[in-house]
């Protein structure tokens, strides 16, 4: 679990946004510089949070599932309305008929709209250095408005959800209740459904299915996820771009994409609603590796004010894009300014990379415990041009409850949402910020080698096929040439 980071006594904390009574408890502590408002379940607190949330009666959520089709080197997590919103593994597109083979572990869910289940509190955005709305992807299962009370659970100012389930092409319509239980409780606790909610797309679609018949299934699904966003006053729409397909060219792909999107903003004409692109990390024929796939789709649609990207860290970290330094950070950022434009960056997804840089490795840590490490973070939620901009988490939240099972404990992303806010503003030559980097990547060392050893027995693996490869190729030439010889002289 990641721990909230203790501030200086020097140091100010952030305001928190007291909970009303029908949400959470906190407690007022004196101390020498003035009278500050804390969670009233602190670090002692948590464990007995924790082992009352595995006792308590809960309906049980589906666990995640994934779904891959080889031939297009992509694998989705086909995921329902109460799965957790996190990538765990190489996410791709395809639109696969293949069967969705479950995980092993069953992940049980915690209870919903529980006024006593609150984690932590919301901070107040105006007590920031810098407007960082940061959230995670939450639930929502029973209905999409129990996203609203599972975000204020964890204290997030943002938060992610899917629309619908991720493992059927069609489900029931978004139900009138559902929808004005989410804009009254939205309005209710803050939450600006316009600016700081972001609904993931499924990872059924494929926009670059060139097949017409499975194209049109793609583009059905996903207009009705940006009909689900207009009823519900939302504006973004976040959405893997799609996969080439067995032997297709990215070309292409990017054109079948813009079209797709041309078409849906169409039929949604007036509803405002953004789709965003989200960055891939450059596996097999998955579009969207590079920021100029990102750019040459931009290009090809019409209206420039309902397409924008979501930068996901661990997806730009796996494609080669370096952020863990201040100069790499920079660097990465002036890259994206000059090849999309910073103007089209409208969210982002704040992972950390189980996997080494340039792995092509979609595999997400824990915050500050992977290879991207606690300086990247540090670097994005001190960069005053993201202020604003919805960031989401999409980390593990898996642990182990008192019987052994792994259950949800969602206190971890309560803990990580503080610590990212805790970094706003910090010295990063601290002792303090230098002792919570050191104490995360000890925490991930394990997992960080394990992977690491992966990506290096296949980068062997693959450097001996192309030696052979190469060797193939050299002797093919060299015959060539004998044979250009053997017609020049005659």
């Amino acid at each position: 679990m990641v721990r909230r980071s203790s501030r200086s006594a020097a140091q100010t904390k952030p305001e928190t946004i007291e909970p009303k009574a029908d949400l959470a408890a906190s407690k007022t502590k004196k101390h020498a510089s003035g009278t500050e408002t804390i969670a009233a379940v602190s670090e002692s607190k948590t464990a007995e949070v924790k082992t009352s949330i595995s006792k308590r009666k809960a309906v049980h959520a589906e666990p995640p599932t994934k779904q891959q089709d080889s031939d297009e080197a992509a694998k989705a997590a086909a995921r329902n309305d109460g799965d957790d919103g996190n990538d765990d593994d190489d996410q791709g597109q395809g639109g696969s008929q293949r069967s969705v083979k479950k995980r092993k572990t069953t992940a049980k869910k915690q209870p919903e709209n529980d006024a006593a289940m609150a984690l932590a509190p919301r901070t107040a955005i105006a007590s920031l250095k810098h407007a960082m709305y940061i959230g995670a992807h939450v639930s929502a299962s029973g209905g999409v408005h129990n996203a609203v009370d599972n975000a204020l659970q964890i204290g997030g100012n943002a938060f992610a959800l899917f629309l619908k389930s991720q493992r059927k092409w069609v489900s029931p319509p978004l139900s009138d209740d559902a929808r004005v239980q989410f804009r009254a409780l939205s309005k209710k606790h803050g939450y600006d459904a316009g600016r700081h909610v972001l609904p993931h797309g499924s990872y059924l679609v494929n926009l670059a299915q060139a097949d017409p018949a499975k194209a049109d299934q793609a583009y059905g699904s996903f207009l009705d996820d940006l009909e689900r966003c207009a009823a519900l006053g939302i504006r973004l729409y976040n959405f893997h771009p799609g996969s080439t397909g067995p032997g297709g060219d990215m070309a292409g792909a990017c054109s079948r994409i813009a079209a797709q999107l041309n078409r849906a903003h169409r039929a949604t004409a007036g509803s405002g609603v953004v789709t965003l692109l989200e960055n891939m990390c450059g596996s097999g024929n998955v579009v969207g590796g590079r920021f100029e796939d990102l750019r040459d789709i931009i290009a090809q649609v019409d209206d420039k004010s309902r397409v924008g990207v979501c930068l996901d860290t661990c997806h730009a970290f796996g494609a080669g894009y370096d952020l863990r330094s201040p100069e790499a950070w920079a660097a990465t950022m002036g890259e994206f300014d000059r090849v999309v434009g910073l103007g089209y960056l409208r969210a982002l997804h704040l992972n950390d990379s189980k996997a080494p840089l340039a792995s092509h490795r979609d595999l997400h840590a824990n915050i500050g415990t992977g290879f991207l490490g606690l300086r990247a973070f540090h670097n994005v939620v001190n960069d005053p041009r993201l202020a604003g901009l919805p960031m989401v988490l999409e980390t593990p939240i898996d642990d182990k409850g008192p019987d052994g099972k792994t259950v949800e404990n969602r206190m971890i992303w309560a803990d990580e949402i503080k610590l990212l806010e805790s970094l706003i503003g910090m010295d990063p030559e601290s002792d303090e910020f230098r002792d919570k980097e050191k104490e995360l990547q000890a925490r991930g060392a394990a997992e960080r080698k394990r992977i690491q050893e992966q990506v290096d027995k296949k980068a062997a693996k693959d450097s001996k096929k192309g030696t052979k490869a190469k060797g193939k190729r050299r002797k093919k030439s060299d015959k060539e040439d004998s044979c250009d010889s053997c017609n020049e002289s005659e």
